[in-house]
């Protein structure tokens, strides 16, 4: 082969391979919002402890910057293109705040990382699965706590397993679902204040 056609060669080879890295698929980002209560709570001109969400544990196979999803039994996608806007347990618990806030009475719910009164109770929500399946589901299993003194010992511990309809396999619906999942989750934590009280 001659030395010109050889060049001729490498060249075409790295312009195909320079042309093939600008087609890459630029990285979505993802946020979940707040949603309105399902129905009128009683809470809303009750007198309630003061109560703060504290820690949301998530399992390690979740709490991660790409949206994952469950293709098959035993079988999950991490999507390298679509991201959490900002790390996963973070932006579930900003999340959840809103809707509590939305839900409990004024003055009741004293944000995340602010400084609680004395005699604040506290939450701590655990994520056991948190699942976006073939089936068209939305599937959150865990738990929620409160708890109450210097030393939060547990007051009550409520399990819980909610599901909500996938519109579709895609991202933006995978965030829809999981937003309305916490605020399920948010109405069942608020109407079990409002009875506990």
């Amino acid at each position: 082969m001659r030395p010109r056609t050889t060049k001729r060669l490498a060249c075409a080879l790295a312009l195909a391979t320079l042309a093939g890295c600008g087609h890459s698929p630029p990285t979505r980002y993802f946020s979940l919002d707040a949603v309105p209560p399902s129905a009128p709570l009683a809470t809303a001109k009750a007198s309630m402890a003061p109560v703060q969400l504290g820690a949301v544990r998530v399992p390690a196979s979740l709490d991660r910057p790409e949206i994952v999803a469950q293709d098959a039994r035993y079988q999950v996608s991490v999507r390298d293109d679509d991201h959490w806007a900002a790390p996963f347990a973070q932006m579930i618990r900003r999340t959840l705040a809103q809707d509590l806030l939305a839900r409990l009475p004024p003055g009741s719910f004293v944000l995340p990382g602010a400084p609680a009164p004395t005699g604040a109770r506290g939450i701590v929500v655990t994520v056991l699965d948190l699942r976006a399946n073939a089936n068209g589901q939305m599937t959150f299993e865990g738990s929620w706590t409160l708890t109450a003194g210097e030393q939060a010992t547990t007051v009550m511990t409520q399990e819980v397993s909610l599901t909500e309809p996938l519109s579709s396999s895609d991202s933006t619906a995978i965030a829809a679902a999981l937003s309305r999942v916490l605020g399920q989750l948010a109405d069942r934590i608020a109407a079990a204040l409002a009875a506990q009280r």
